[in-house]
């Protein structure tokens, strides 16, 4: 019996320390099923990224089809990243519940079937429900692709596989508008969401192959049901006030003061809990890092501001420039031409180079591009409207992958999916802000033009006078009809200068989060799972 009692003593001390201890990562990929594997991954991605921006064009008319305003059609884009914005925060406790590849194959399946609901959708209601749906089970997509490349590839190589995660997140909301437009025009708006259905097959059918046997971990952690109410409370509030506001002539209606105040508690109600839960929902604590604050904030501010232009610009072309949709997409399809050529370029640079000089000559041709769009008239001919967009694309090659190698500099492979997932969650919650945002500033200041264009409009105006009897004589018009014919220039031009606004105002934003970037400490290197440096 003495004997046997340090054997038994041994016994349970190593089990505990064996069962405790890690099992180590699967071994990168190599060779062709790297390739393949980058592909279906990258698609997925892909996928998910150019539904953001593909219904842009298609708003016009998916709103006549459906007899709502254009107003309400937005309503399309913006619950579908309000919805995809919630379900981000769970890819952790997901993940870890499931396993990352179960949860990422699930994912696109899931997408699938929600964008051929949104395909059949019969009415307004039926297709928001869709979009939310799809928006929702998309949440795991982003986090995870950037954590199955990051495990797929080798630690020397991170950058590279960023690279080809910033391609297919850049190019998605380029390619949106165009494929969008030309799907609109030349079949039926249906058939922007119907070709998530090949595409999502192929990508999760290849993916469940090649990652089947390289599943992470699961264990069953608690889920905080109470953070995750306050989060979906404030997030939901806060985007319905943002969308309905307008309508409602804003804190004037008790309906929209109502929801500005349950977001307000609800947030700070969740600021509390988050800070204080043993397992949150969404670890608000990796906001203590330099790095991941400066570069988060930067890279959804700067997102909320490009993707907000990104949906008025379509827009304007077909109300205001008699656009067809396929053609106010093929204005915005250069802007991938430069994003996809340099961002395998950026790839390599970005070891040898300090990620924030890089992210900083991203925002100076920001403010650039959009500077230049500031100057635009009505009589715009096509090559004007295309050269900003194509010169975006270069700043656009520089934005994604400096700021992710910043945000998730020096964190360890069990955290990456958690930091990617809360900084994929502000930056695509402060896109559908920013959407609503630049909406509701495009329409007030094209109401403050048209009202200040409009005190010349008057009868003991000799110059107004004279303009409609002229315009009455050209043209052979009544005179209601050249004052309806006037009526509709002078809302043209006001339009036209309260979108220049938009984008004067977007141009020195660009500028002012620039010192965001310099908070954060040096990096070099690839981003992910310790394969950057912070010093």
């Amino acid at each position: 019996m003495l004997c046997r009692k340090p054997d038994t003593r041994r016994t349970s001390v190593s089990q505990p320390a064996a069962s405790t201890s890690p099992p180590a990562p699967p071994p990168p990929l190599e060779g062709g099923r790297l390739v393949l594997a980058t592909i279906a991954v990258a698609l997925a991605t892909f996928m998910n990224v150019l539904d953001t921006s593909i219904a842009n064009v298609a708003i016009p008319t998916i709103s006549g089809d459906m007899g709502v305003s254009v107003d309400e059609g937005t309503w399309v884009i913006t619950v579908f990243a309000a919805a995809n914005a919630v379900s981000i925060p769970l890819t952790g406790w997901l993940t870890q519940r499931f396993g990352q590849v179960r949860l990422f194959v699930a994912s696109i399946f899931s997408f699938v079937l929600a964008s051929w609901l949104c395909g059949i959708a019969p009415t307004l209601p039926f297709l928001l429900i869709a979009r939310v749906l799809q928006g929702a089970v998309a949440g795991p997509l982003i986090p995870l692709s950037q954590a199955i490349l990051l495990g797929s590839w080798p630690k020397d190589k991170s950058s590279t596989a960023l690279a080809f995660w910033a391609m297919t997140t850049t190019v998605g909301p380029i390619a949106g508008p165009a494929l969008g437009g030309w799907i609109t025009d030349s079949y039926n708006w249906s058939w922007i969401f119907y070709i998530n259905i090949p595409v999502g097959i192929f990508a999760g059918s290849v993916t469940w192959a090649i990652y089947r046997h390289r599943e992470s971990p699961t264990r069953k952690p608690p889920i905080d049901i109470v953070g995750l109410g306050l989060l979906i409370a404030w997030v939901a509030s806060l985007q319905i006030m943002l969308d309905k506001g307008k309508d409602l002539d804003w804190f004037n209606s008790p309906v929209i003061v109502a929801l500005g105040i349950t977001a307000l508690i609800s947030f700070a109600f969740f600021l509390v809990w988050e800070l204080t839960e043993a397992h949150p929902i969404v670890d608000l604590r990796l906001f203590g890092q330099r790095n991941f604050l400066g570069g988060t904030i930067a890279i959804s501010v700067a997102y909320a501001v490009f993707f907000g232009n990104l949906v008025l610009l379509p827009q304007w072309m077909q109300e205001y420039l008699n656009y067809r949709s396929v053609d106010a997409g093929l204005v915005t399809a250069p802007l991938g031409i430069f994003a996809v050529i340099l961002a395998p370029v950026v790839g390599r640079l970005l070891p040898r180079s300090d990620a924030r000089v890089i992210a900083t000559i991203a925002f100076v041709l920001f403010a650039g591009v959009f500077y230049m769009r500031s100057r635009y008239v009505l009589e715009i001919d096509t090559f004007h409207l295309v050269l900003p967009t194509l010169l975006q694309g270069i700043p656009m090659a520089l934005f994604f992958v400096p700021l992710t190698a910043i945000i998730l500099a020096g964190q360890p492979p069990s955290r990456v999916p958690a930091a990617a997932g809360l900084s994929n969650f502000v930056r695509v919650f402060c896109g559908a802000v920013g959407t609503s945002i630049a909406t509701n500033a495009w329409n007030n200041r094209t109401i403050l033009h048209h009202a200040r264009l409009t005190e010349q409009a008057s009868i003991n105006n000799p110059t107004f006078v004279q303009a409609i009897d002229q315009t009455q004589k050209v043209l052979n018009l009544s005179e209601p009809s050249a004052r309806a014919l006037f009526d509709f220039q002078l809302t043209s031009q006001a339009a036209m200068m309260g979108l220049n606004d938009i984008f004067y105002i977007s141009a020195i934003i660009f500028l002012m989060i620039i010192p965001l970037i310099w908070i954060t400490k040096s990096t070099r290197g690839g981003g992910g799972g310790g394969a950057a440096g912070a010093h």
